[in-house]
């Protein structure tokens, strides 16, 4: 085991860089030394157990349709609006920035942070108390229709990307935020997704399923020859929300040896589908189980979706991860099993995705 009391964590999904690009200036400085904002920086992530993770870059939406989605997702069923498509050159932009705050992050840390490229590499930093930081795409507003600028980013790192967010692009469509509901909202990949795919195949990029529509996701099933992934993703039978997976989906992602990362978002956890911080950790661990038994116990792990989500007040932010350990083996789970559930299952698969 890595040299660390607590139990290490390799997270599947956050989304800490959006949260500083929007926030005060000297970004790499407020997560290098800690801003206590939100659910992560680096000195909190070293309190929680917390090694590394996906880094996503995100395009957000200006408009926002003057929708309260907490007063919307707080009914017993909702359907949140989707912002339109989103234009290339702005979106460009916004990626390009999030993914340079990742490289000057490394930078600035002093080889306290490292943008893995390798399965190796990620072991290394889990052994010496390097961040391990994975560069990831939620949604691929800005890659073009030539897939030029994926060439650029692979360059600099990138080696996750999910085609779409829930809102569609140039790519395919994603799920909207719609309970209760099936993932099968809508068509899956275009012309252009599917080159994509074949693309990230090519450069052994790994493919996040998380916010694909159901059709899509069989798109994906049909073209890709690497294990299916979706980083942060529940179990639709625990809670019937259209963002989590069919136990048809799962036994896919069984079938290729693949993975999905538990995500902490109250909304896709709790039978309701409402967007509430007191729940309780036995409800995440009825969605463990139910992976377990439909995907294999090599085959979940965590994806939190910290600094992008509401999730339980028990948890609070990164530091509370112990405290979810702790509901693991109070449930019964062994030592091995919590193992690969918080690090060892993300590191084999990238291995089997990247190929080293």
């Amino acid at each position: 085991m890595p040299r660390t009391s607590l139990m290490p964590v390799f997270d599947g999904h956050n989304d800490v860089l959006l949260r500083l690009v929007r926030g005060k200036a000297e970004p790499e400085r407020a997560f290098l030394e800690g801003d206590n904002i939100g659910h992560l920086d680096w000195p909190r992530m070293k309190e929680g157990g917390f090694v590394g993770g996906f880094f996503a870059v995100y395009v957000p939406s200006d408009a926002t349709g003057g929708v309260d989605v907490d007063a919307l997702m707080a009914r017993p069923q909702y359907d949140v609006p989707l912002p339109p498509q989103l234009e290339l050159g702005p979106s460009q932009r916004v990626t390009v920035q999030m993914a340079s705050l990742l490289i000057r992050i490394e930078r600035a840390s002093n080889g306290e942070v490292k943008i893995c490229r390798s399965a190796a590499d990620i072991r290394h930093c889990i052994d010496n108390g390097i961040l391990a930081a994975i560069l990831h795409i939620e949604g691929a507003e800005g890659i073009d229709p030539d897939l030029a600028m994926l060439d650029v980013l692979y360059e600099s790192g990138l080696r996750s990307i999910g085609p779409v967010w829930s809102r569609s692009n140039i790519f395919g469509h994603g799920v909207p935020f719609r309970y209760p509901s099936s993932p099968d909202t809508g068509p899956g990949l275009t012309d252009r997704g599917i080159e994509l795919v074949k693309a990230c195949n090519r450069l052994k990029i790994m493919l996040d399923l998380s916010h694909l529509n159901e059709k899509g996701f069989w798109d994906v099933v049909r073209l890709s020859d690497a294990p299916l992934v979706a980083t942060h993703s529940n179990a639709h039978a625990v809670c019937p929300h259209s963002r989590n997976l069919t136990d048809k989906q799962l036994a896919a992602i069984r079938e290729s040896r693949g993975m999905v990362g538990v995500n902490f978002a109250t909304s896709f956890i709790r039978p309701d589908g409402m967007r509430n911080d007191d729940t309780p950790l036995e409800e995440m661990i009825r969605h463990m189980d139910h992976l377990i038994e439909h995907v294999g116990v090599d085959g979940v792990g965590l994806g939190s979706d910290f600094d992008g989500a509401t999730i339980p007040a028990e948890i609070g932010d990164v530091r509370g991860l112990p405290r979810l350990v702790d509901a693991m083996r109070r449930h019964g789970y062994d030592e091995a099993t919590v193992r690969k559930i918080c690090y060892e299952n993300w590191v084999d698969v990238l291995e089997r995705t990247w190929g080293h």
